[in-house]
């Protein structure tokens, strides 16, 4: 095991002694909306330090999904893939917890994940993870479209994102429909960025067993989700087990984990080739027409309670008694 590896698991706090042991890294903070750590609905949390002349090789990936998708677990394969953790290794590290994504706080914040410090051959560039809500909660559209507004501030603010690399739809393989709020929510992320994003969006199977997730694609396909497509015109997907975290107890089970840990390594060095041949969209006018299309909503607002107004003084008007003449 890498030097580097046994100083994170001394940092870590522990959470499980596995196999493999689990352990939760200990990440910089900063609130990008300057707001209290309880009341922040835009953080970055940070592994690592970048140097100073590495910022422009960074690949930015967003992360899109309904409750449940299983972001969670892809986002710590992730890291676990870019610090160089092996299955020998028997050890699992976690930026986010399922308990942390399970309460109130985390479902209403947009956090920033950033990894420096492990560039080399098996991934070479800093990662960045934007991980949205997870869509579909009790709250409704309304609370659905705080988060896209949450990213439009991500995309606005100094301290935001100015490039990204890929967008992942992520869906579990065995859907086979794509609900009416589903279609609407993954449509309003990626109207966010425009035509030219289109190349960059992807598809991020979780749960996924062997072979072709075939339901899942044509969901999608009836949903005229727009993605990225390959030169036979198919989307281009990936697929992740989320076993990798389940203690090993016997034989059966470690040939499982195995095969679970290695479908997700291979998919991610795929993915890495897709980021390597793919160029980053910048966000500068998709910034700009974000701040358009809020001064634009902030217009129809206003123009709304003033029709309301009008509307209450004629009403008003006709319960007025006439003067008797």
């Amino acid at each position: 095991m890498a030097s580097d590896l046994k100083k994170y698991i001394e940092d870590s706090v522990k959470l499980d002694d596995g196999p493999p042991a689990r352990y939760q890294l200990q990440l910089k903070r900063v609130n990008l909306d300057k707001e209290s750590d309880e009341e922040s609905k835009l953080r970055r949390f940070t592994l690592g330090e970048q140097e100073r002349d590495q910022s422009h090789d960074n690949k930015t990936l967003l992360l899109v999904g309904e409750s449940g998708s299983g972001k969670t677990t892809l986002i710590n394969a992730l890291v676990n893939y870019v610090m160089g953790v092996e299955f020998e290794h028997k050890i699992w590290f976690e930026v986010v917890t399922d308990e942390e994504e399970s309460t109130e706080s985390q479902t209403k914040a947009v956090s920033v994940y950033e990894v420096f410090g492990f560039e080399g051959e098996i991934f070479p560039y800093p990662l960045t993870i934007i991980d949205t809500p997870g869509f579909g909660n009790t709250g409704g559209l309304e609370k659905d479209q705080i988060i896209i507004e949450l990213l439009q501030g991500l995309f606005c603010i100094p301290d935001g994102v100015n490039t990204v690399n890929a967008v992942g739809l992520v869906m579990k393989a065995s859907e086979n429909k794509l609900n009416e709020r589903t279609a609407y929510i993954l449509n309003a992320v990626t109207s966010l960025f425009g035509k030219d994003m289109e190349k960059n969006i992807v598809i991020m199977m979780t749960h996924s067993m062997k072979g072709k997730p075939k339901n899942a694609l044509k969901a999608l396909e009836n949903a005229k989700i727009l993605c990225a497509r390959d030169e036979t015109n198919q989307l281009v997907y990936f697929q992740f087990n989320n076993r990798q975290k389940e203690t090993i107890e016997d034989e059966s089970d470690k040939e499982d984990a195995n095969d679970a840990f290695m479908t997700s390594i291979r998919e991610i060095r795929k993915f890495t080739t897709f980021l390597e041949t793919t160029e980053p969209q910048s966000l500068t006018m998709t910034s700009e027409v974000m701040k358009e299309r809020i001064r634009l909503t902030a217009c129809i607002q206003n123009l709304k309670e003033r029709v309301k107004h009008i509307e209450m003084k004629q009403e008003a008007i006709k319960r007025t008694p006439k003067p008797c003449h």
